[in-house]
């Protein structure tokens, strides 16, 4: 369970995928197996946004919230914040996306 806490999973995520092992028996390598498949999308989402943030986080915070003078050009009056709360352009939304919405 902390390993699991550890790279994102929330305890009710983690509960709910425990109660889906077999109660009369011990789980099996194929029962982990299917966990792991069960949960490797949202890892894999949560290494990409932290290879984002290893990549980009010289040149920007993310949302430009912090009046970083080059954000007021790239993300003029927090335009991202249209998007949803937090650095959307590390989450993988772009400038572009602004506009399309």
């Amino acid at each position: 369970m902390r390993v699991a806490q550890r790279v994102g999973l929330t305890l009710d995520e983690i509960r709910a995928a425990l109660d889906t092992l077999p109660d009369a028996r011990t789980p099996t390598k194929a029962d982990w197996a299917r966990l792991s498949r069960a949960w490797r999308p949202k890892l894999d989402e949560q290494i990409a946004v932290l290879e984002r943030l290893r990549e980009d986080l010289t040149s920007c915070i993310g949302c430009g919230c912090l009046s970083l003078k080059a954000c007021a050009l790239y993300n003029r009056d927090d335009a991202a914040a249209a998007l949803g709360s937090g650095p959307r352009y590390l989450l993988g939304d772009t400038p572009e996306s602004v506009l399309r919405d």
